[in-house]
């Protein structure tokens, strides 16, 4: 895995529902390393706290890989890196064999992986439909947040090192999948509960499950 792109967004202003609201998704490419910090990424706009950066969302990850599929779905879009609202567009980002916990070096940061994205009505903004929404859930490769361990700087061409790779098997495409799944799997369920690496609301919401 290697990263293609490193984007920042500034706040910008939409209309949405009658009402003026401030996001951060508008994400581009900047020609500068950018600099991760434990709660998020240093000069990027994060305006929902509750919602968006913190310790487990303190930068998100979109494989580049996935362009091309969303671009023949939204061909009158003006596309570019960080359409997702990610941070750093990554090749070779598979979410089927990532792990949730596994560590990793980039630049001179160390991350762990915590959980995929969960789109919410500002990708829709982005994306200019709201059915976006229920597409980004189907195609099942949500691209994966991460946990900043070691501070540091990231820029364009740095790979991504596997340090250590988490002994609990679940992957971040099984977590996404147990998300939305109406019927548990219960095997799952397990693996996720036991899990340090995911964020602790999210195992204990899966509690109800056993």
């Amino acid at each position: 895995m290697k990263v293609i792109s490193t984007n920042i967004g500034k706040p910008t202003k939409v209309l949405w529902n009658g009402e003026t609201i401030e996001t951060g998704i508008y994400k581009y490419p900047v020609n500068e390393p950018i600099f991760l910090q434990k709660e998020d990424v240093a000069k990027d706009a994060v305006i929902d706290r509750k919602h968006h950066g913190g310790t487990y969302k303190a930068c998100y990850l979109f494989s580049a890989d996935n362009y091309d599929f969303w671009k023949k779905k939204y061909p009158n879009l003006d596309w570019d890196w960080g359409m997702f609202g990610e941070n750093l567009t990554v090749t070779g980002l598979d979410e089927s064999k990532i792990r949730i916990g596994d560590i990793y070096k980039i630049g001179t940061a160390l991350v762990q992986v915590t959980q995929p994205r969960q789109p919410c009505f500002k990708l829709g903004i982005r994306f200019k439909d709201q059915n976006i929404l229920k597409q980004f859930i189907h195609h099942e490769k949500p691209g994966t947040y991460v946990k900043v361990l070691e501070e540091g700087t990231v820029t364009n061409d740095d790979d991504l090192n596997l340090v250590e790779q988490s002994v609990n098997a679940l992957t971040v495409k099984q977590f996404y999948q147990l998300l939305y799944m109406r019927k548990k799997d219960s095997a799952l369920v397990d693996l996720a509960i036991n899990n340090i690496a995911l964020p602790p609301h999210k195992r204990e919401n899966l509690k109800r499950y056993t």
